[in-house]
């Protein structure tokens, strides 16, 4: 791989990464040990605060897509790529349309028990973490 394309692909990933530790590590749960941070405030901020991040995950994750595979990479490299691309997709597609419905309806002023769903969320950020980890040191090692 190129070292250009390996530098580029490495540091998109290590602020990809970084991203997401802060917002789904962090900010998150501590938003809601706030005072007065009710649970339907909660859950508009930290649907405003996703919403940005995935975006902005979308935008990183095209960005590495294109560095590895102008760089050449090697099929580890690949392969953790598609690791961390997979997971966002899911997430995307599969994870938050489920957490979206529900929120839509606890900020519409139902009253439902508390949810585990967000915690299937959190498996596939632990693995996005993984990947993100995975790609970024086989990147440096380039």
């Amino acid at each position: 791989m190129n070292a250009t394309s390996a530098a580029t692909a490495s540091a998109v990933t290590f602020v990809w990464l970084g991203m997401v530790l802060a917002i789904s590590f962090l900010e998150a749960p501590l938003k809601f040990r706030a005072p007065d941070v009710s649970v339907r405030i909660g859950l508009g901020i930290g649907r405003l605060v996703f919403r940005a991040l995935n975006l902005v995950e979308c935008v990183l994750a095209a960005a590495v897509v294109v560095a590895v595979v102008a760089g050449d990479a090697p099929g580890r490299a690949i392969t953790w790529t598609g690791a961390a691309v997979a997971v966002l997709i899911v997430q995307l597609a599969v994870i938050r349309p489920r957490l979206n419905r529900r929120s839509d309806r606890v900020l519409a002023g139902e009253d439902l028990p508390r949810s585990r769903g967000h915690l299937l969320y959190v498996a596939f950020e632990v693995a996005k973490v993984v990947a993100l980890l995975g790609l970024g040191i086989t990147l440096s090692a380039l």
